[in-house]
């Protein structure tokens, strides 16, 4: 019972306190008029099991594949994927990471209104990833599923090391 309470009050801790500029809060406000971007995510899975994935925010990317071919070890690779929000709830994307510090994503803080568009723009620096490269790119948002993976593949030619 004791580790059961010390886990429990150390997630509220962990997780409990998280930055009130994830999103911007006037800008959910202006898009969807509610103040708290909370009110605006939907769960699409009912106690019944049964699902209403209709009355979401649908993230859908022009592209969801790039590659960028052969590139010299130390370049840095940029890609934009573009996307729209095809749902009938604002969208907002809480966070875009990659497996590794070399492949930085940029996303839109701000919803994005029910027909709205946005792009991620993310850079891919190769120094030390020779050969074959596979980056995948994980957003999170308030859509269903919650998780849509991008991939930025391609060769890294390797430096010559003489």
């Amino acid at each position: 019972m004791r580790t059961f309470l010390l886990i429990t009050l150390l997630s509220a801790i962990c997780f409990g306190c998280q930055p009130d500029n994830i999103v911007d809060k006037k800008r959910v406000e202006e898009i969807t008029g509610v103040a708290n971007a909370a009110d605006i995510i939907r769960n699409p899975i009912t106690a019944s099991g049964k699902s209403d994935t209709a009355n979401v925010a649908k993230l859908i990317f022009e592209e969801t594949r790039f590659d960028f071919g052969t590139v010299n070890e130390g370049d840095k690779v940029s890609h934009t994927f573009a996307f729209t929000n095809k749902g009938v709830q604002p969208l907002l994307i809480g966070d875009a990471r990659s497996t590794c510090g070399c492949t930085v994503p940029k996303w839109p803080r701000e919803a994005i209104a029910p027909g709205g568009s946005g792009k991620v723009e993310v850079v891919f620096d190769t120094t030390n990833k020779p050969n074959q490269q596979h980056k995948p790119i994980t957003i999170t948002a308030n859509t269903f599923p919650s998780k849509t993976v991008l991939h930025l593949e391609g060769m890294v030619t390797p430096k010559n090391k003489n």
